[in-house]
């Protein structure tokens, strides 16, 4: 992932992932309007842990949960991971590209790969403005999380090279 020169250096997985909220008996509570349905976060676009962390701490129950565990599992799963704040989403790369999001809606989670159209087996869900071969699964709790099946699609789109690596500009 290049990065321009006023860019902050992207950070690695070093850093440990936000820790898990605590669980409570608690009704989950609802994503602000801005964000419901179908509308991302309002989250300023910024590269690095820091931002992705402060992203996923400001989300309701049970969105938190289901976003710290796609990160732990990132972390786990991807060495050399780098994160970054993208279009109200968190975005995961290795190397010299973007490969998946995460983001937060009103009653799920999007987990999208970027090229998903690649993986084995595709991803059944075809988000809607993400690009023809994005391709991921929604995720309304933790429990809907496949962790071998997503852990094998995160190792699958990051050993692609170049995916959502940008064209470098001439002249």
């Amino acid at each position: 992932m290049a990065t321009r020169k006023t860019d902050k250096p992207a950070q690695t997985n070093a850093r440990p992932a936000p820790p898990p909220a605590a669980k409570t008996g608690t009704a989950a509570t609802t994503l602000p309007a801005s964000m419901a349905p179908g509308k991302a976060s309002p989250a300023k676009a910024a590269v690095g842990d820091k931002p992705v962390f402060a992203y996923i701490a400001s989300l309701p129950q049970p969105q938190r949960g289901i976003a710290e565990r796609i990160d732990q599992l990132a972390a786990e799963t991807l060495p050399g991971l780098q994160r970054s704040v993208k279009w109200g989403m968190s975005y995961y790369g290795v190397g010299d590209g973007w490969c998946f999001s995460c983001g937060a809606f009103d009653t799920h989670v999007k987990l999208m790969f970027v090229n998903g159209v690649t993986l084995t087996p595709v991803p059944p869900v075809t988000p809607v403005a993400m690009g023809k071969a994005t391709r991921g699964v929604e995720l309304a709790s933790v429990d809907d999380i496949d962790e071998r099946q997503v852990a094998a699609w995160m190792k699958q789109i990051a050993a692609l090279p170049g995916v959502g690596k940008r064209p470098e500009k001439k002249g």
